[in-house]
């Protein structure tokens, strides 16, 4: 880097020097050439006023700007006697300029051509280093005592961690397998989704077997020219051999290694051949002992074939998002310089975060901090924490927003009639929180607590779901009256729809249909021009859905009209509450139904913390000016 700067000032500097030898030579003004007697003449007529002696070569200045040059013989005393006679200012210079000067002035054509010729070459290669080094890898090396990362540093993922601790063995003592006939995995492929730690688990394992670290993108293959791609795969394995036992790591792989002919307009010659490298460099007819390639990607579906087989990604290692007890380990790895407040729970914050990915929660923790400092607080508090929460997962309160009384009546009803039916139909998660505070989108949201981490649902819980969702618009219903109803219930007719939909064609709860799965209605967009995929869904069987779909939703739109109108006055009660104090608990809910009413002693009271667990279900969207 230091030698290319210089080579840049020095380029620099010699181009200034030459410009500065043309200013001076271009900025004289033409002389004429005379004969020597000529010259003699007009010193005698008294017309020379000043001369310049400069070998045999002598520049007369006659007049005020015209200039003369002449030839003279070797003895010049006569000369020199009558420009003294004539009283002419005699300069004499040496014979020959500064031949430095000269010879940039002729070379300076040479050398601004060749510097254009560099700027746009490194531009066309993006920056590879050197003018010719479009083959060259752009995989950056971190050795074992630079930004060393161990498997104490990740956390959530036990099962990944103890897949990839064969490798980190094997690494560090192969011979141990060799004995038994074992071989060396030549990769691994880490799926999950986004920030799930997948490069941060690649890292560890570098980290821990003590071994050279190559990272790389998968983008940093392709490039304009067809063949570049391929040749730095070459030269990436290249370095590898030098630096073996060693491990590389590709992210975002499905940036070169999605299927060959994949798509309407046929594959991409350059990814294509990038990729054909890819494979022959992992497993083809020369073998790369030493070397394991691991790689990351969140698109497993989009992968060749080719590259996934034993022998080249000889094992799939998952990364899921962590379950509850991988939240709290991980929470407290990104707790570990921040200054704590006694009464921060850990445990709730990791039942409090279901679906969280370790990044969500690297966040969830800078934020909370980020509150804090700006209460000039000296701890970071679990009121911070519950408020940051709120804020990743509903976003940031709209205090600025003036809302009318008209709808704040509306949305205070709209959350109430979500809550009131949450809280009475089977099979539903306890209510957390419901509040008419303006978030993000949402006028006001109702919160659920599921009793743990759930992957699946049943029919009874689908069922009411969708009485849960069409509460907010009867509600509306029930109080305002049909003409009154808002917009506010588009985003929860819109999840009940699409809960109803899967029900239908996904899950099989549909007896006029069976237990068969429909595709759905799909187009791609090609070259501008919207292209229909093949769909398996006859006219009639669509128009079928479609009365199913109705049928679900029409049934949670009666549930929720059933429970609200029987439960009218407590509707009423739960509105007037949420309108006075804008957010209530779940336990609140309960409490204000029966007659007690909240207690509101300490500003941060107004948002209540308990051990529980917050889930965004529904919320009103921003009602049209």
């Amino acid at each position: 880097m230091n030698l290319r700067n210089l080579a840049i000032w020095a380029f620099i500097i010699i181009v200034a020097v030459a410009l500065f030898g043309i200013m001076q030579t271009t900025g004289k003004p033409a002389s004429e050439e005379v004969t020597y007697s000529q010259l003699l003449h007009q010193v005698d007529a008294g017309h020379v006023k000043q001369a310049t002696i400069k070998g045999d070569q002598v520049e007369a200045e006659v007049g005020n700007s015209h200039t003369i040059t002449a030839t003279t013989p070797e003895n010049q005393d006569e000369l020199v006697k009558k420009l003294e006679t004539a009283q002419a200012d005699i300069r004499v210079k040496p014979i020959g300029g500064n031949p430095v000067v000269s010879i940039l002035v002729q070379l300076l054509p040479i050398l601004l051509i060749a510097g254009v010729w560099i700027f746009f070459m490194r531009q066309m290669q993006g920056g590879a280093r050197g003018a010719m080094g479009f083959g060259k890898s752009k995989a950056r090396l971190l050795t074992e005592n630079k930004n060393r990362v161990t498997f104490d540093d990740v956390a959530g993922v036990d099962e990944a961690k103890e897949e990839l601790s064969e490798i980190v063995d094997f690494l560090k003592d192969p011979g141990k397998f060799q004995k038994l006939g074992g071989k060396i995995p030549k990769g691994a492929l880490l799926v999950g989704p986004p920030g799930t730690g997948k490069t941060l688990l690649a890292r560890a394992v570098a980290g821990e077997a003590g071994v050279p670290f190559f990272t790389i993108s998968g983008s940093d293959f392709v490039e304009m020219f067809v063949g570049v791609g391929a040749s730095r795969v070459r030269d990436m394995f290249e370095q590898a051999k030098k630096n073996a036992p060693c491990i590389i790591f590709i992210d975002e792989i499905d940036a070169v290694g999605r299927h060959r002919g994949a798509g309407l307009g046929g594959g991409n010659d350059e990814r294509e051949q990038t990729l054909n490298q890819l494979l022959v460099e992992m497993d083809g007819f020369e073998a790369n002992e030493g070397i394991i390639l691991v790689a990351a990607t969140n698109r497993p579906d989009v992968l060749d074939p080719a590259l996934l087989r034993p022998g080249r990604f000889d094992r799939q290692v998952v990364v899921p998002n962590p379950d509850v007890t991988g939240r709290e380990k991980i929470i407290r790895v990104h707790m570990r310089n921040v200054p704590l407040a006694s009464d921060v729970n850990v445990r709730t914050l990791a039942r409090g975060t279901p679906g969280f990915s370790g990044a969500d929660l690297a966040n969830l923790v800078n934020e909370a901090a980020l509150m804090a400092a700006r209460r000039n607080k000296r701890m970071v508090s679990m009121y911070d924490f519950e408020m940051a929460k709120d804020k990743v997962m509903m976003g940031a309160e709209r205090k600025s927003m003036a809302m009318s009384e008209e709808e704040k009546k509306n949305t205070a009803y709209h959350e109430g009639g979500h809550a009131l039916v949450a809280l009475t139909v089977p099979g539903a998660d306890p209510v957390h929180k419901a509040t008419i505070i303006p978030r993000g989108r949402a006028l006001g949201m109702v919160m659920q607590l599921p009793e743990g981490d759930r992957y699946s649902m049943n029919y009874q819980q689908m069922t009411s779901r969708l009485a849960i969702m069409m509460a907010g618009r009867v509600a509306e219903e029930l109080i305002f009256g049909k003409d009154k109803i808002t917009s506010g219930a588009s985003s929860d007719i819109q999840a009940a729809t699409g809960l109803a939909r899967n029900m239908i064609t996904r899950w099989g709860y549909s007896d006029l249909l069976g237990t068969v799965s429909y595709g759905d209605n799909q187009e791609e967009v090609f070259l501008g021009h919207s292209v229909a995929r093949t769909q398996n869904v006859s006219e009639d069987t669509a128009q079928k859905i479609d009365m199913e779909v109705r049928r679900l939703v029409q049934m949670g739109l009666d549930e929720a009209r059933r429970i609200l109108s029987e439960r009218l006055d407590d509707l009423h009660t739960l509105a007037k509450a949420l309108l006075e104090y804008e957010t209530l608990s779940g336990e609140e809910i309960v409490n204000v139904m029966k007659g007690i009413k909240p207690v509101r002693d300490d500003v941060e009271d107004r948002r209540p913390i308990g051990p529980s667990v917050s889930v965004p279900l529904t919320h009103a969207d921003p009602k049209p000016a």
